[in-house]
C-alpha cells in the first residue's frame, strides 16, 4: 500500500479483495504492521493481552485514546479503528461525547461499538454527527460477565436469525462495516452475502470480507490460552525467552558487551 487506506478503500474491497486487520497498541508495532495490513484495530483486548485482566471491561476512554495516539504515530497508511470501551456508549449523548473526543484527540478513522439491534439508535446518532462506526456482533467480549463467559453464536435457528437481524439493523443505522466474532461460519457467510457493507471475521470462517487477529495471539506471545480460531504464525514467547536467556547469560559471564559493542 502506497496510499492511506480510507473508508472508500475498504468499501471498494467488498467482493473484490479480502481486508486484512490486526490489532496494535503502540507506535513500534503499528509501524511494523503498517506496510502489510489494511486496518489496525486499537482494541480493548489490550486489557487482557497486556494488562493481565480477565476481561476487557475495565478499559477506559483515557487508555484507548492514549494507545490510539501512540498507534497513530507509527501507522501512516493503515485505516485506524478504535474500540469504544465498556461504559462509554450507554446512551446517545454519552456515546457522541466520547466518540467526538476520539476524533478530536487521535487520528482514528472510525470507532467500533459492540451490539446489534439494541445499539442501532446509538450508531445512527453517531453517523448523523459525522462519526464513522463499525458494528460488532456475535460473540461480544464486553458481554462476558453478563453471559457467564464466551460462547460461539449462531448454533441454532433462533440465534442465527437474531444475528442476521442485528447485522441488518446496524447497516440500516449507518454502520460502515461490521465485525463478526465467534459465529458459526455458515451464518457469517450468509450475513456477508446479505449486507452491502464489509464484514470482518474473527472466529467466523472465511466467507466474510476480511479477517482480524490480536497481534499477540498471531505472534504466539499470549500463551494463557489459544482460541480455536487463532493461527499462531511464530512461537514468539519461546523466541523472546531464548533471546533474554542468552542476553542474561552473556551479561553474567562477561561476554556482553565485547569490543564490538564498546565506545
Amino acid at each position: 500500500m502506497d496510499k492511506k487506506v480510507t473508508l472508500k478503500t475498504l468499501q471498494s474491497m467488498k467482493g473484490n479483495q479480502n481486508v486484512v486487520m490486526i490489532t496494535a497498541y503502540d507506535a513500534l508495532f503499528a509501524s511494523l504492521f503498517d506496510d502489510h495490513v489494511d486496518v489496525i484495530l486499537i482494541g480493548d483486548s489490550l486489557n487482557m493481552s497486556f494488562a493481565g485482566k480477565p476481561d476487557t471491561l475495565s478499559a477506559t476512554m483515557d487508555q484507548m485514546i492514549y494507545h490510539t495516539q501512540a498507534v497513530g504515530m507509527g501507522a501512516k497508511k493503515s485505516f485506524l479503528l478504535v474500540d469504544m470501551p465498556f461504559g462509554s456508549y450507554m446512551d446517545k449523548k454519552q456515546a457522541l461525547k466520547n466518540a467526538v473526543r476520539v476524533y478530536q484527540e487521535t487520528s482514528a478513522d472510525a470507532v467500533k461499538i459492540e451490539g446489534g439491534k439494541e445499539k442501532a439508535d446509538i450508531v445512527r446518532h453517531l453517523t448523523d454527527n459525522a462519526i464513522a462506526v463499525f458494528g460488532h456482533i456475535g460473540l461480544k467480549p464486553q458481554n462476558a460477565r453478563s453471559e457467564g463467559g464466551y460462547s460461539v453464536k449462531g448454533k441454532n435457528e433462533e440465534e442465527k436469525q437474531s444475528i442476521i437481524a442485528d447485522a441488518l439493523a446496524l447497516q440500516e443505522a449507518g454502520a460502515v462495516a461490521i465485525i463478526i466474532e465467534g459465529v458459526k461460519s455458515d451464518v457469517a457467510t450468509e450475513i456477508t452475502a446479505t449486507l452491502t457493507i464489509p464484514t470482518i471475521g474473527i472466529g467466523a470462517g472465511n466467507g466474510v470480507d476480511g479477517q482480524v487477529l490480536v497481534w499477540s495471539d498471531l505472534l504466539g506471545l499470549f500463551e494463557a490460552f489459544v482460541p480455536k480460531f487463532v493461527k499462531t504464525y511464530i512461537k514468539g514467547g519461546n523466541l523472546v525467552r531464548d533471546a533474554v536467556k542468552q542476553y542474561a547469560s552473556e551479561v553474567k559471564n562477561g561476554i556482553f558487551p565485547n569490543e564490538n559493542f564498546r565506545y
